[in-house]
């Protein structure tokens, strides 16, 4: 009997060690500071910001394997302020044997800030080295002296390269994955399952490993043939109809970006559902929309910016499908609100100028003085505080040689 036999897949494969470990390579690849950290043994309390499914806890799991410490799980969903106690009583007890402890806690952003309190002082003693993990921006979550005893690490959805390397490694592996069995899947497949995990390997091996589990009750023998149906139908998705490989994600974005600036509200409804349907990251296009709320609007209803914003800000606490009402309602917002690209143009001019007189100083009387040599030579002489005068200023705040410059036209 297999003793990984009633452990799901993803579990199964998590890596053990840096060289097992995918993607993040800008926090953990060789001589990141992680990674030395990890291995000179130095290791202080972290967070790890970043999506499901991209590796935090297991990354948690390597630093305590390579740090030789003790590693406890605690789930904030699940734990209280009892179960913490109970944690750090134990980690004293193992401190006293020269013991470290590391104290993985997932999702902390689900703690209220008295039960962060409470574990601040263990964290300052060093009773504990505490790896956090979050969904959540930590700013606005995590209790700001835990964050400022902490280093924050934020991980990325992982690209499908990454993906298609782990899904390989599970179909090859025949200890811990199912290279047990005579799987015929093609190269076009895995990288379909890749693509419909949307960076999220724990996706990604329990949607393969449901394909085989199905393939194995419907075929009964092997070779077990999987294909592109099988996988859509593991993860219950559809195909994208757009892949980072083509053109066709760029085409979908472009024609949302159109029917907004056309004003046709039905056609950006359209094409924001095609792309959402079809997978698309929803913080993705509440990007573009934000972008087009003021490239293309701007100063023609300068509230679509609010209503844009606030659609992003949707997207990040909620995701998909909840958030699809809020993005229907910012771009149908743009496509009827008035159109200005003012903004746009007038940033593009002074940007011209400005990589162009890069070599100007600050006019003296625009220069701040904060030491007394600085007034001495000069610094802020002349300058007119607005506020003390009725009416307009005569002063100039441009570098001499822009005067009468203007890019609002």
């Amino acid at each position: 009997m297999n003793k990984y036999q009633h452990t799901p897949l993803a579990d199964r494969m998590r890596p053990r060690n840096f060289s097992e470990f995918v993607g993040q390579n800008d926090i953990v690849g060789e001589g990141k500071l992680l990674r030395k950290l990890v291995e000179n043994d130095e290791l202080a309390s972290l967070i790890f910001w970043g999506p499901p499914g991209v590796g935090k806890t297991t990354l948690a799991q390597i630093i305590a394997n390579q740090t030789r410490s003790h590693f406890t799980i605690i789930s904030a969903v699940a734990a209280g302020k009892a179960d913490l106690m109970s944690e750090i009583k134990e980690a004293k007890q193992r401190l006293e044997k020269g013991e470290r402890t590391i104290l993985f806690i997932d999702e902390i952003h689900r703690w209220s800030k008295a039960q962060q309190d409470a574990l601040l002082p263990y964290v300052e003693k060093g009773i504990i080295v505490l790896i956090g993990a979050t969904t959540e921006n930590p700013s606005f979550e995590v209790i700001g002296a835990l964050l400022s005893r902490s280093r924050v690490f934020i991980l990325k959805y992982l690209e499908n390269k990454d993906i298609v390397k782990l899904i390989k490694r599970a179909l090859q592996d025949e200890d811990r994955g199912l290279g047990q069995f005579k799987i015929e899947i093609s190269e076009e497949t895995i990288e379909l399952l890749a693509e419909l995990a949307g960076g999220d390997a724990r996706t990604a091996l329990n949607g393969l490993e449901l394909a085989v589990k199905a393939a194995k009750a419907t075929i009964g023998s092997e070779p077990l043939a999987i294909g592109s149906l099988d996988i859509k139908e593991a993860l219950q998705r559809t195909h994208l109809v757009f892949d980072k490989k083509g053109e066709e994600f760029y085409n979908l974005i472009s024609a949302l970006h159109k029917s907004m600036r056309g004003s046709d509200a039905n056609a950006g409804l359209y094409w924001l559902a095609r792309m959402l349907e079809g997978g698309a990251d929803p913080l993705y296009v509440a990007r573009r929309v934000l972008r087009f709320a003021c490239e293309d609007v701007g100063m023609g209803n300068s509230q679509a910016l609010l209503q844009a914003n606030a659609a992003y800000d949707a997207c990040h606490k909620i995701g998909m499908p909840e958030c699809s009402v809020h993005l229907a309602q910012a771009v149908v917002y743009c496509a009827k609100s008035k159109k200005s690209n003012l903004l746009y143009k007038a940033y593009n001019r002074a940007a011209e100028d400005a990589r162009a007189t890069s070599h100007l100083g600050v006019p003296i009387h625009l220069r701040n003085a904060p030491t007394k040599f600085m007034k001495e030579i000069g610094y802020g002489k002349d300058y007119k505080y607005n506020p003390d005068y009725d009416g307009p200023v005569d002063q100039e705040y441009l570098p001499g040689e822009l005067k009468g410059r203007e890019y609002l036209t």
